[in-house]
């Protein structure tokens, strides 16, 4: 569980990355698309945030993430520009790919392509179809 000011922290952390990677150093993407920020999680200390980013638009995953994690330092460098007023120290940056979108459109084409009968109706029962059972309370 997250304490209110990792949680704050973290809030800040989203919102002013993607400011630096939309704005302030968009030649990192040879003109292309900056990642998305899906969520920023940080360390109890604030020492340390961990930044998944959204890689599906723009090319290849891992050669745009491989690029972000080469930069590290100027990506860092831009930020702490951007909340010096606010946060007393700029935590570590470490970034990681999040594919949870590509996992949910994979598992939404598998389950897209499951054939499930209809269950099997009870041809005992003479009850009406159209009412469903009541429970019995008493013996």
């Amino acid at each position: 569980m997250e304490s209110k000011r990792q949680q704050k922290m973290a809030s800040l952390l989203q919102q002013e990355l993607a400011s630096v990677l939309q704005r302030d150093l968009p030649h990192l993407f040879g003109g292309g698309m900056a990642p998305g920020i899906s969520t920023v999680k940080v360390t109890p200390d604030l020492g340390q945030a961990r930044v998944y980013l959204s890689l599906l638009l723009g090319g290849d995953a891992e050669e745009r993430l491989a690029t972000i994690r080469d930069n590290g330092k100027e990506i860092r460098h831009a930020l702490a520009k951007r909340i010096r007023q606010t946060a007393r120290v700029v935590p570590e940056l470490i970034f990681f790919h999040d594919d949870s979108a590509a996992y949910a459109a994979h598992m939404d084409g598998i389950l897209g392509t499951l054939v499930i009968p209809p269950a099997p109706k009870d041809d005992a029962s003479d009850d009406d179809d159209d009412k469903p059972a009541r429970p019995r309370l008493f013996n």
